[in-house]
């Protein structure tokens, strides 16, 4: 293992460490190289929601998962590189991720445009078609199914990602997603998820769009 795997005091961390096995598992190369760029990518100073913090906690729910989930490892490439291209306002961070992952993956990683679109999966505009990407977005959206506290400081941190809209701009457009969750006969695609989260999650919508629209 070279210095580039190694964290500042020279110790890998367990979130590099968990990458560095799953990409070389894969059958990928360069991990180290690929979890450097990730990692700066997810660090950037604009970003507050869409962190690696944010992806220890999908790992945190695909784990509990694990078993039901039909390819994990795959859910689990998917779900590291689903943000990691994000640029507040921009239509295509979705598929620039996918993209983004292809190229890193070049030719190494055999279900990598089955993972591909899963990434691309996560904008939660179309129904998923197959199970792998049904968890996939589930434990995206499983943070909406967390306690209020929780829930608040998410919305903070992602209202904070948007300075290109003034408050009036933000409201509209997080009630437009939020009610069209809400208007879903089921926000989880899968059992497990929805029997986990998907009551706390339709209160916590139901709460948020209850409050006065910003004016």
């Amino acid at each position: 293992m070279n210095a580039g795997t190694r964290s500042v005091g020279g110790a890998v961390s367990q979130t590099q460490a968990r990458f560095l096995a799953l990409w070389s598992r894969c059958g990928g190369s360069d991990a180290n190289d690929v979890y450097a760029e990730l990692a700066a990518h997810y660090a950037e100073p604009t970003r507050h929601y869409h962190t690696l913090h944010h992806v220890r906690r999908c790992m945190r729910d695909l784990d509990w998962a694990r078993a039901a989930i039909p390819a994990p490892d795959a859910v689990e490439l998917a779900l590291w590189c689903h943000d990691v291209v994000y640029r507040p306002g921009a239509k295509d961070n979705e598929r620039c991720s996918a993209e983004w992952f292809e190229r890193r993956a070049a030719g190494g990683i055999a279900a990598a445009g089955h993972i591909a679109g899963m990434i691309e999966a996560t904008t939660h505009l179309y129904a998923p078609t197959d199970l792998d990407t049904c968890f996939t977005v589930d434990i995206d959206l499983a943070v909406l199914g967390n306690d209020r506290v929780r829930f608040l400081r998410d919305e903070a941190h992602l209202r904070a990602e948007r300075t290109d809209l003034d408050d009036i701009a933000y409201d509209t457009r997080e009630r437009s997603f939020l009610s069209a969750l809400l208007k879903r006969p089921r926000i989880y695609h899968t059992d497990i998820f929805r029997d986990r989260f998907e009551a706390r999650a339709r209160r916590n919508l139901t709460w948020r769009l209850s409050l006065p629209a910003v004016r």
